[in-house]
């Protein structure tokens, strides 16, 4: 879990201006659609966050490897990349390491999420570069609050 308070974004449609009446509809604004790139080997987890990531209306790209996240990070350009540690290749810790030192997402932020558990473990995602780690198992609120406030 991350130790910084929760800031919940907006992902509705924006509301019309007060000096708006009945007869003159509102242009309603879509908020900007955030692009998730959710990198982890095990299909079930996969699905899982996908699904709950769609339901918040986030847009999802998946990678089943590290290689392959690297690969769409840097192709695709998603605004928050969420990666699992342990996979095969390019662990999850190594592809946060890449991903800092490539000019195209440099900037992007990540988030770890992971099994593993230690304190020693999220010290050293949060060193290699990731913005929060989450330790599975995650309910979809704590996962949707993590990407909502490391988009911030």
């Amino acid at each position: 879990m991350i130790d910084t308070p929760a800031t919940v974004l907006p992902m509705t449609l924006n509301s019309p201006p007060a000096h708006q009446t009945a007869t003159q509809p509102a242009t309603q604004v879509p908020a900007k659609v955030s692009t998730v790139l959710v990198v982890e080997d095990t299909p079930s987890e996969m699905e899982l966050m996908s699904h709950y990531l769609r339901e918040e209306g986030f847009s999802v790209i998946s990678a089943p490897s590290g290689k392959e996240g690297l690969d769409k990070a840097i192709a695709q350009q998603p605004d928050i990349i969420i990666t699992d540690v342990v996979m095969p290749g390019i662990s999850g810790f190594e592809l946060c390491r890449k991903l800092k030192r490539t000019p195209e997402t440099m900037a992007t932020p990540i988030v770890i999420c992971s099994s593993k558990k230690q304190n020693i473990d999220r010290l050293w995602g949060l060193k290699q570069g990731a913005k929060a780690y989450l330790t599975k198992p995650y309910t979809r609120d704590e996962l949707v609050e993590v990407i909502k406030t490391a988009l911030v």
